[in-house]
C-alpha cells in the first residue's frame, strides 16, 4: 500500500478558496488577468461550479459559484470583503497593467513602498481583492522601524 501526502503534490500550507457569484466567469477572468493556468473544473449538474482548481504562478487557488443555500457567498453578496490576497510577481506594473484591461479595477497605483516591493491594490470584477508587489530591494529591521515612526508622524 503506497502512502499518501497529506499535503498533494503542487499544493501548499495555505490555500485561498474563492467563493464567486459567476466561478465559471472568474476562472475566464484569471486566466486572462493573471496568466492563472487551469488545474481542474468540476460542474455540479445543475451547471454550477462546484470546485477548481487554479495555479497562479507557483500556487493555487480554489474557488467554487456561491450556494446561499448552504451559507456560501461571495463578496459582492455580502458587500465587500475583509481579505486580500497577495501575489509576489516579476514585473507589478506589467501584471497590474494586464489586470486592468481584463476588467479589473485599481484600488490602489503600484508604486514603491518603504518595505523594499513595488506594491499597488486591485478588485477583480468578482469583488475579491488582491495586492500585487515586486520586491525591489532588501530592507533592513531597523530601516523598516524608522520608515514606520516616519510614518506614524513621530
Amino acid at each position: 500500500m503506497t502512502k499518501v501526502n497529506a499535503i498533494p503534490q503542487g499544493m501548499h500550507t495555505v490555500t485561498p478558496h474563492l467563493v464567486c457569484a459567476g466561478a465559471m466567469d472568474a476562472i475566464e477572468f484569471y486566466k486572462q488577468a493573471f496568466g492563472a493556468q487551469e488545474i481542474t473544473r468540476l460542474p455540479g449538474p445543475d451547471g454550477q461550479l462546484m470546485h477548481a482548481q487554479l495555479r497562479i504562478g507557483d500556487s493555487s487557488i480554489m474557488l467554487v459559484d456561491e450556494f446561499p443555500e448552504r451559507g456560501s457567498f461571495g463578496p459582492k453578496a455580502l458587500k465587500g470583503s475583509p481579505i486580500t490576497v497577495h501575489l509576489y510577481v516579476d514585473d507589478a506594473d506589467a501584471f497590474v497593467a494586464r489586470a486592468v484591461k481584463a476588467g479589473a479595477t485599481i484600488t490602489m497605483p503600484v508604486e514603491e513602498m518603504f518595505w523594499g516591493d513595488r506594491y499597488g491594490q486591485l478588485e477583480d470584477p468578482f469583488g475579491h481583492h488582491w495586492s500585487v508587489a515586486t520586491h525591489v530591494r532588501d530592507v533592513s529591521q531597523a530601516e523598516l522601524a524608522t520608515a514606520v515612526k516616519q510614518l506614524c508622524g513621530n
